[in-house]
């Protein structure tokens, strides 16, 4: 996936500059782990003594509270801080429809969507693994073709499957990174 919680406009940011002009640090907190609570807390005061002394200080402030926000977040999911992202990235086509769905409260268009893709592609494997079915008995590099097919197929289906079905009692439940 495409960078977006480390953007200069994904979630994370955006409800960082939540968090400083409300002066509540709880519409930030909810995007990083329990563990990491305290540091922020302290890094939102820090931030908040700093901005009071000018623009360019708050400029200065806004950036390390971001890029701290960003990285608590980050480790949260096992991954590193690279660094801020800039703005206006391209997300891919999944993301903006998935983030419309949750301010909608309608999921019809990027359920659609991404049904529609895994659609087109089972549809696309399936047709190359019929495509070699019906080859000769001495043809061994046709059967290769068929076999590869095959496993393209219906282990891409079977893996595919076990994916989307993981986790849904909520004991495997996977941690998820949204960069």
């Amino acid at each position: 996936m495409p960078p977006h919680c480390d953007t200069r406009d994904g979630p994370v940011v955006s409800a960082a500059r939540v968090a400083l002009d409300t002066g509540n640090v709880n519409f930030v907190l909810i995007w990083v782990p329990e563990s990491a609570e305290s540091e922020l807390k302290d890094v939102f005061e820090k931030t908040l003594e700093v901005r009071k002394k000018g623009p360019e200080e708050q400029a200065l402030a806004d950036e390390w509270f971001f890029e701290n926000v960003v990285r608590l977040h980050r480790a949260g999911e096992g991954a590193p801080f690279t660094g801020l992202k800039p703005a206006g990235l391209d997300w891919g086509p999944v993301v903006p429809r998935a983030e419309k769905a949750i301010e909608t409260n309608d999921a019809t268009d990027a359920i659609s969507f991404v049904l529609r893709a895994i659609e087109d592609d089972l549809q696309q494997r399936f047709k190359r693994t019929i495509s070699t079915k019906n080859y000769g008995v001495n043809d061994v590099r046709a059967g290769r073709e068929f076999v590869e097919a095959y496993i393209n197929f219906v282990v891409y289906s079977h893996h595919l499957f076990a994916q989307v079905t993981k986790g849904q009692s909520g004991a495997d439940e996977q941690k998820h990174q949204c960069a």
